[in-house]
């Protein structure tokens, strides 16, 4: 194999005119990575929520914490920004179990502070410390107009929570299922899936099977374009985590260069683990 053209120097090839810095973690789960400023911190956005969940079902695995006990959204939880909890009003009342869901699938910042309230923001913390993500803080509960940072963390800490996912060994086995099944619902996949060939994506229409599915959290603030989950193959699965910051245009859109130079990146790790039938390297 020719050492000059490694994929760490293919992918900086490919984000050479890039006005921005991305950090990349690849892990094909086999013991090989590709790692590009993997222990760069950044500026969480809503990838932390991913942390929320797991430190929920660590609580739950204990018994200090239920899903299935019942909160309510009051007013001092109202945030702006993504989500569908603000259509159904002050005084609606959700399993945790849902509210969480919620704060994956949709990406819910009401339902995220609904959680973040139930579980206490230091308890979220020490348990984001005793899962080994010594990298990852939340510093505040989701209000933007107060706080302007609302966690950290850095790419190695993200990928090795889907890792762990992946493996099922996040919490436990039953533990790391579910949230696997929250995170494979989740709506915001843009950046890693958007150069994907959408044959192998969507199988409703040509009825084949589903070849290739995705299990992840982005999040997007001003400073920063994260994403980062599972992406399941004919060949096993990987992880993948993309974090961008240092770039001009705050404005958010599907097109925005971080999401088109991801999106590059995230196929080229595609293409080189189907080549190598679920590794990195042969």
């Amino acid at each position: 194999m020719d050492k000059n053209m490694t994929l760490e120097k293919r992918i900086a090839a490919e984000l050479y005119s890039y006005q921005g810095k991305m950090s990349v973690f690849v892990d094909d789960l086999h013991g090989r990575t590709v790692e590009i400023g993997a222990d760069e911190e950044f500026e969480t956005a809503s990838t932390i929520k991913a942390y929320i969940l797991a430190a929920l079902y660590l609580q739950a695995s204990r018994g200090k914490a239920s899903l299935e006990e019942k909160i309510t959204y009051k007013p001092e939880h109202f945030v702006d920004g993504s989500g569908m909890l603000r259509a159904l009003g002050v005084g609606a009342s959700l399993k945790v179990k849902d509210a969480a869901t919620m704060m994956i699938i949709c990406s819910d910042n009401i339902a995220t502070n609904m959680v973040i309230d139930y579980l206490g923001l230091d308890t979220i913390n020490a348990c984001i410390r005793e899962m080994g993500f010594a990298h990852t803080v939340l510093h505040n509960p989701l209000h933007f107009d107060i706080y302007s940072d609302l966690g950290t963390t850095t790419p190695r800490d993200y990928a090795s929570l889907f890792a762990q996912v992946a493996k099922g060994t996040l919490v436990s086995a039953e533990a790391s299922a579910e949230m696997l099944a929250i995170f494979r619902q989740q709506h915001y996949n843009t950046m890693l899936t958007h150069d994907f060939p959408q044959f192998y994506l969507d199988c409703e229409e040509t009825g084949e099977p589903e070849l290739i599915w995705v299990a992840s959290k982005s999040g997007s603030m001003n400073a920063c374009r994260n994403d980062g989950g599972i992406v399941h193959t004919p060949y096993g699965e990987y992880v993948i985590v993309l974090m961008n910051k240092d770039f001009h245009d705050i404005i958010e859109y599907n097109d925005h260069p971080s999401m088109v130079y991801g999106a590059r990146v995230s196929r080229m790790i595609l293409d080189q683990i189907l080549a190598c039938e679920g590794e990195l390297y042969k």
